[in-house]
């Protein structure tokens, strides 16, 4: 049987947002151990009802289950999910149809009472399956989204630190999706910035996944209302959960790499409020 480590997360008020320590601000928005060999680790959010998790087989198969919340026979019977691999070789076993899945390759599976298991190619060098689910109205086909498939973006600039390729991989640009959105944005040596000029969506959250970080390296993710930012130092492979009430940026001391999945009604990519940097500098004024 699988093990299968769930953690939930209530949604916060901006107003207690505003009296959290950095504890506590860790404790309710900053996602660590994804990753544990042979684990399932969900964390379970009543943001949109999003949850973020990792998968890691080693000695052998990995099994999806539902956890206690969803009261369900199988995980997508009234889901969908998104994964992302950020480790070694692996695949994912729907419905007993094996899926490779190579490094920073996705899989899209739509809801429905689907049998999931997740493999490592190689003990040595393990699979790490990011995994992104929200709930779903409607079933969608399973289907692989390599590279080459995706909506790519070059975006930013290096004299402004964030030069970045944005790869659209689960977006409904490139497959049909309910409401989940994922993609992959990659900045290059020398850019240290991601989603600059910052903005906020109301009608849809977010979850940032940092990797690629050099070990002696470290994200600093920004949040909180414009008028009220806040940080959270993040290591590498952990994860940032962010409201839809809050920005959601970030700078290392390296480039690196993350991944922003999305969950809400509306599945506009380009539906931001943005807050330019003069605008943060004026204390949070959302007018020019």
């Amino acid at each position: 049987m699988s093990k299968v480590n769930t953690e939930e997360r209530f949604a916060v008020h901006p107003d207690a947002y505003e009296r959290f320590t950095m504890a506590e601000l860790r404790k309710h928005f900053l996602v660590a151990d994804l990753f544990q060999p042979d684990s399932l680790n969900l964390t379970y959010t009543h943001y949109d009802r999003f949850v973020l998790g990792g998968a890691m087989p080693v000695s052998g198969p990995l099994e999806l289950v539902a956890p206690n919340q969803f009261k369900a026979a199988h995980f997508l019977a009234r889901r969908e999910l998104g994964i992302i691999n950020v480790g070694g070789a692996g695949r994912v076993i729907v419905n007993g149809e094996s899926i490779a899945l190579d490094y920073k390759e996705a899989l899209y599976i739509g809801c429905g009472d689907h049998t999931v298991v997740f493999e490592s190619a190689f003990a040595a060098e393990p699979a790490k399956f990011y995994l992104n689910s929200t709930p779903a109205h409607q079933a969608f086909p399973v289907r692989k989204v390599s590279r080459a498939d995706a909506d790519i973006v070059q975006m930013g600039s290096l004299e402004t630190s964030n030069a970045r390729a944005i790869n659209k991989l689960l977006v409904n640009s490139v497959l049909p999706t309910c409401q989940l959105q994922m993609g992959m944005t990659e900045l290059q040596p020398g850019s240290v910035w991601n989603t600059m000029p910052c903005h906020t969506h109301s009608r849809r959250m977010e979850a940032y996944f940092y990797f690629e970080v050099p070990e002696d390296q470290a994200i600093c993710h920004f949040m909180g209302p414009a008028d009220q930012t806040r940080h959270l130092w993040l290591a590498n492979e952990q994860a940032a959960v962010s409201p839809p009430w809050s920005i959601h940026s970030g700078a290392g001391t390296s480039n690196y790499v993350f991944i922003w999945g999305m969950a809400g009604e509306n599945l506009d990519y380009g539906d931001m409020d943005h807050i330019t940097p003069t605008m943060l500098a004026s204390g949070g004024c959302t007018h020019e």
